[in-house]
């Protein structure tokens, strides 16, 4: 065996070993451009939460690309937790895919583009410590939150 010396990409994943983390901003400039959406503008969230999904009933004639973008976008969600919820609600859409469900995925896309070098940054230098938190509202409104660090990064 060979030593390679350091790794630079790996599974999609840039590490860079100035900073000592991992992220995947080249991976998500590859998938902005193979949607050609690289000069498409900016936006500042992933889609609006109240967004009609059945306006345009009309299916897609090739769905092999959303299968693809969705694909994409959901291994993207290692380092970009942000996209997480966007990504996984309109994966169940897969059975019947419309024109309306690839434009929203157009929306997560602009997204990206607006935030590809936002991210989680993972470190070497860790502890083996697994510490998790987490916050309930209980006085009313039933909302959740949790986050896991392994060492100092965080996993989840």
């Amino acid at each position: 065996m060979i030593d390679p010396g350091l790794v630079h990409h790996f599974l999609g994943i840039e590490i860079t070993h100035a900073s000592e983390g991992l992220s995947q901003s080249h991976y998500a400039l590859t998938i902005l451009e193979w949607a050609y959406m690289v000069d498409s503008k900016p936006m500042s969230t992933p889609f609006k939460a109240k967004t009609k999904t059945l306006a345009n009933d009309t299916l897609l004639e090739d769905p092999y690309s959303f299968f693809r973008l969705v694909g994409d976008l959901q291994y993207l969600t290692l380092t970009q937790s942000d996209i997480s919820y966007s990504v996984n609600f309109f994966s169940q859409f897969m059975h019947a895919l419309t024109i309306i469900h690839l434009k929203i995925v157009h929306c997560i896309l602009r997204y990206v583009q607006g935030t590809i070098d936002i991210g989680l940054y993972f470190t070497s230098y860790n502890t083996l410590d697994l510490c998790a938190f987490s916050y309930t509202n209980w006085a009313g409104f039933p909302t959740t939150g949790y986050c896991i660090f392994f060492g100092s990064n965080l996993i989840s």
